[in-house]
């Protein structure tokens, strides 16, 4: 396969760009596999890219009922953070976050990975508290953080509401400047390519209709492209995750909630960095096309439809022209929904289960883009190595059970309210 680079692309030039090689193969599947990975999104996808590059097992299927990328991967709102306040998910989302920083180069495609910087906006004199303590406990993870006053959010994003009359007045924020974005698109694609180059096969339309036991292990699954076997399964469909556990006779503590992105008409440069509110689950950042991205709340009426309904646009809107008043004159282009996989704590879930060969890597929330590199890092040692990786190892089921739990927000046992 054509390895990407200027001199490529001149070659290509000479015969009007019409000779280059397909980004990845569609190869009919096999009858078994050493490894099956259900769900051909980033986190799936991720995962057998680092199988087969850092662990050499390359006879690996990963079976996507739809189209590569076409679930939440396409659907998500592409900001990358680690400012998290807890040490399992600090680590782990910082691991994550320095895998990003190479990508590019280690896939040879280009992700549009932009540091443009992440700041959450704080609202009273209580978060700045809060944010403080957060910020700290970064900093003594070795992640990046920096408390802002409210001169200073104001001289780093200017068009914010700054009146003394603000609904919700600005006291200041908490930046990390590493944070930022990247286009999902093109990580979905260059993860696909870079595993379809290392032998991986990636078969699109292939819905799993069941799972297949022998015993107290698995054997394989049955598809809608017929039966394929394997003795170990590994488990990346965010918010379908419930449907496939019970294929295989087992319950998992998350709930399906619908999350609402909007995305406006394409502008000239108005957002260069992500801001998020520190009153509503709102946050905002301008794509590479000009539009706006706004993430939303969790929808109230719950389905596997992914698209959202009017209350909660409103709701995104609203909170949107609350912080950013020349939101008002911008006109909606388009919104969907993305079914996500709400944990009991908020925290992923990444490990094995009673099932032997059966691996889960569900319980995502809100955090499952900035996670891509890292999950498909540790989920594919687990499941190499049938032990989880130092930085998952505080995030397998058994935590449940044990009362260990990562809950970052303090919210408990209530999967939408975190």
């Amino acid at each position: 396969m054509t390895r990407y680079s200027a001199w490529s692309v001149f070659r290509n030039a000479l015969t009007k760009q019409e000779d280059w090689d397909r980004a990845w193969r569609d190869p009919e599947p096999k009858p078994a596999y050493d490894v099956i990975i259900i769900g051909g999104g980033g986190h799936g996808l991720a995962t057998a890219y680092y199988l087969a590059r850092n662990h050499g097992i390359t006879n690996v299927a990963v079976l996507e009922k739809g189209w590569l990328g076409g679930g939440n991967t396409g659907r998500n709102t592409t900001i990358v953070r680690s400012n998290y306040m807890l040490n399992a998910n600090g680590h782990f989302y910082e691991h994550s976050l320095k895998l990003w920083e190479g990508l590019s180069q280690d896939l040879n495609y280009n992700v549009m990975f932009s540091q443009r910087g992440v700041l959450n906006i704080a609202h009273s004199s209580s978060q700045m508290e809060s944010y403080s303590r957060r910020g700290n406990a970064m900093l003594l993870n070795g992640i990046d953080s920096e408390l802002l006053s409210r001169d200073e959010v104001q001289k780093f994003v200017p068009d914010l509401n700054y009146s003394s009359n603000a609904r919700f007045p600005i006291y200041g924020g908490l930046l990390q400047r590493r944070g930022g974005t990247a286009r999902h698109d093109a990580v979905a694609w260059g993860l696909a390519r870079g595993a379809d180059m290392r032998g991986v096969d990636i078969i699109q339309n292939c819905e799993v209709t069941g799972i297949l036991r022998d015993g107290d292990k698995v054997a394989g699954v049955q598809t809608s492209r017929g039966t394929i076997r394997a003795p170990k399964i590994g488990v990346a469909v965010a918010g379908n995750t419930g449907r496939i556990t019970e294929m295989a006779g087992m319950r998992v503590p998350i709930e399906s909630h619908l999350l609402q992105a909007i995305v406006s008409e394409p502008l000239k440069p108005f957002v260069d960095t992500v801001v998020t509110f520190g009153v509503g689950h709102f946050y905002i950042s301008q794509s590479d096309k000009g539009g706006l991205v706004l993430g939303g709340d969790l929808d109230g009426y719950n389905s596997y439809a992914q698209r959202g309904n009017l209350p909660t646009i409103e709701h995104v809107m609203a909170c949107g022209v609350a912080m950013y008043p020349a939101l008002s004159r911008i006109r909606m282009l388009r919104h969907w929904g993305g079914v996500m996989d709400m944990s009991m704590d908020g925290s992923p879930i990444i490990g094995k289960t009673p099932i032997k060969g059966f691996y889960l890597n569900c319980g995502w929330c809100y955090g499952g883009f900035k996670a891509t590199p890292g999950s498909g890092h540790v989920f594919a040692h687990t499941i190499a190595n049938d032990a989880p990786h130092p930085f998952n190892e505080d995030m397998t089921l058994e935590r449940f059970s044990s009362g260990a739990v990562i809950d970052e927000r303090g919210a408990g046992p209530t999967p939408n309210a975190h």
